[in-house]
């Protein structure tokens, strides 16, 4: 039977022969190893043991861990600094906040979090998948109550990374984090075509799909509009393109959304040129700590939710972002409980300042990869760019055309979107492109936290249906009618276990075969229908022969009771399956092997006709 199994005896090791290959469920060869492996020494730890195993690169060609070189660690933090810009006042104003304050969370994000050891290529910052929450909050509770509730959710984060619950959100698959990051960058993309034009986004993902074509027919008769949209377009084709022109390679590794925001100031400051630049407040001015008046309102219980509110779906964002992050690239993977404790700290000061609550971004963060980066240099040092701009130099944003920075998003949300791993991953699995395809959708129609979770729940589902393949077999043989079931048996396939059945009790045979010893596990609500069936049928006075795989893979003739127990045969010994019987490997004295304790698993490799069916025919 597939899946028995020997026990080596001791002073030899029994391996399979050289030779001796077969196929898997899947159809799959396996066979041993070119080469044994060498035992890890005792005590070794998990980490030791996974020692040497290769990291495969994610999608985004992106490059981390290691050193890194000083000058591609600065220009890829002045392209996160560009991307980050137009993140924090946007987030802010769709928040319902002062633009200042999603400033001053970005320079948090770069500063404190960005200086932490739990991540070392994800940035942080205002995220626009809490504005909703946020704008709600600040309706509800006001903007002085905000910094009350993102200082307590910090605290509350760093709680929870200490008890070690970051590494629970680990447990996501391929295909829901592509589907996250394709959900991220398609609205991201729709809604940076209104500003690319100088114009406000209607609202909802769906609805800025739907306005693209008025959009359109708008620029077309507007002038400046038409400049603004120029710009943003030199913008995305220079990110697609600047690095394959031709030209010396010391001006082709300035970053492309440099060069874009270059030509952009010197267009702005055209004669006639009248285009949409930043515009950035006093930020010291907008500083508010939490006073007494303040901490006072923990005392209701709607403050008191929406911090626990604010407290899962930050860290949630935060990790599951962690997570498509680390597939972008191949160096240290993120340490989650860390890196929770870093997004902790940084909500816990962005809390006392006032500002707007921090996640991790994947926009900054593809940005971030995509740009070079190989060390936490980048993204602490777009904290400080943020930090100085803002504090210095707010007349030198203000040359900057809002276009500009509108196309340095549009293309990172093309490189989230990412099209071609759609027909990828159709070719690959067709169950996980649906898992992909309909977190994307979620996404998009809600917002990150239920996207995610409804595509949690979609892969759950799907591999609940993949781990109940179950094989049922029936037919009819002289007087009996046979029913042989093999692989997992789970309620999922209880309905066609019970047609199987039914249709052996309705055949009017006097006597019914159950075989089920191919079944690799049997859960508890179809083995109760089969005893259930077995007990009806002996009851009605037909022979019932039960063969279980509890046993594993004898079953003695004579067992049960009652007119369907299985005589005895006195001229045959019981029924076994029989096993394969490898060979046996002398191993060299001296050599590292498993202790004599240690036991060998053997899969029978031999066709059904030699094995099991061999012993089925006996009865």
């Amino acid at each position: 039977m597939s899946g028995a199994h020997g026990r080596h005896a001791a002073g030899a090791h029994r391996r399979p022969a050289p030779n001796d290959r077969g196929r898997g469920p899947s159809g799959a060869e396996w066979g041993p190893p070119e080469a044994p492996l060498p035992a890890a020494p005792a005590g070794a730890s998990a980490s030791t043991k996974r020692a040497g195993r290769g990291r495969g690169g994610g999608r985004g060609g992106g490059r981390g861990g290691g050193r890194g070189d000083l000058g591609t660690e600065i220009t890829a933090s002045l392209v996160v600094f560009l991307v980050a810009l137009p993140l924090c006042i946007g987030v802010a104003v769709a928040s319902g906040a002062p633009a200042e304050l999603g400033i001053i969370s970005g320079v948090i994000g770069g500063l404190v979090v960005g200086a932490a050891r739990g991540s070392t290529l994800q940035v942080s910052g205002p995220a626009a998948g809490l504005a909703a929450l946020v704008a709600e909050t600040v309706t509800e509770f006001g903007v002085a109550m905000l910094g009350v509730i993102v200082l307590f959710s910090g605290i509350l984060q760093i709680v929870l990374g200490l008890v070690r619950l970051g590494r629970m959100f680990q447990a996501i698959s391929l295909a829901v984090v592509q589907g996250m990051l394709a959900g991220i960058g398609l609205p991201l993309m729709f809604s940076q075509l209104y500003p690319m034009t100088d114009a406000k986004a209607p609202g909802t993902p769906f609805e800025n799909m739907a306005g693209v074509p008025g959009l359109i027919a708008d620029t077309v008769t507007d002038p400046q509009a038409l400049v603004a949209a120029g710009l943003g377009i030199v913008t995305v084709v220079l990110s697609f393109l600047w690095k394959r022109l031709p030209g010396p390679a010391a001006v082709r590794k300035m970053p492309a959304a440099l060069v874009a925001v270059g030509i952009g100031i010197a267009v702005a400051s055209l004669p006639g040129v009248e285009v949409r630049t930043l515009q950035v407040g006093n930020l010291l001015a907008s500083v508010d700590v939490p006073g007494p008046g303040q901490l006072a309102g923990l005392a209701d219980a709607g403050i008191i939710t929406a911090i626990l509110t604010f407290t899962v779906i930050a860290s949630a964002e935060s990790l599951f972002t962690a997570a498509a992050v680390d597939r972008m690239h191949d160096g240290p993977r993120t340490r989650y409980n860390t890196e929770l404790v870093a997004q902790g700290a940084g909500n816990t000061v962005a809390g006392l300042l006032g500002a707007l609550p921090i996640t991790a971004v994947v926009a900054r963060s593809s940005a971030n990869v995509q740009a070079g980066a190989r060390t936490r240099l980048s993204r602490t040092l777009h904290g400080l760019w943020l930090l100085a701009f803002a504090l210095l130099l707010p007349q030198v944003l203000a040359l900057i055309p809002i276009s500009v920075l509108a196309g340095v998003l549009v293309h990172s949300g093309w490189k989230l979107f990412a099209p071609e791993e759609f027909p990828k991953m159709w070719r690959q699995d067709r169950g996980e492109f649906a898992v992909m395809t309909l977190t994307t959708l979620v996404i998009t129609a809600t917002a990150l936290l239920e996207g995610v979770l409804f595509g949690l729940a979609a892969g759950v589902v799907l591999a609940a249906l993949r781990m109940s393949q179950t094989v049922v077999r029936q037919h009819i043989e002289d007087d009996t009618a046979k029913v042989v079931m093999a692989g997992n048996a789970t309620f999922l396939r209880l309905p066609r276990l019970i047609d199987a059945l039914e249709n052996a009790a309705a055949s009017g045979k006097p006597r019914i075969r159950l075989d089920l010893l191919g079944v690799t596990h049997l859960d508890h609500a179809c083995r109760s229908q089969v005893e259930e069936f077995v007990a009806q049928q002996r009851g009605a006075g037909v022979r019932v022969e039960l063969l279980m795989p509890e046993l594993t893979g004898s079953v003695p003739e004579g067992r049960g009771t009652g007119r369907g127990a299985v005589p005895p045969r006195p001229e045959s010994p019981p029924v076994s399956m029989p096993l394969p019987v490898p060979a046996v490997v002398q191993v060299p004295t001296g050599s590292a092997g498993p202790g004599p304790d240690a036991e060998w698993f053997y899969l029978d490799t031999r066709p059904m006709s030699e094995g099991v069916e061999e012993a089925r025919a006996r009865w």
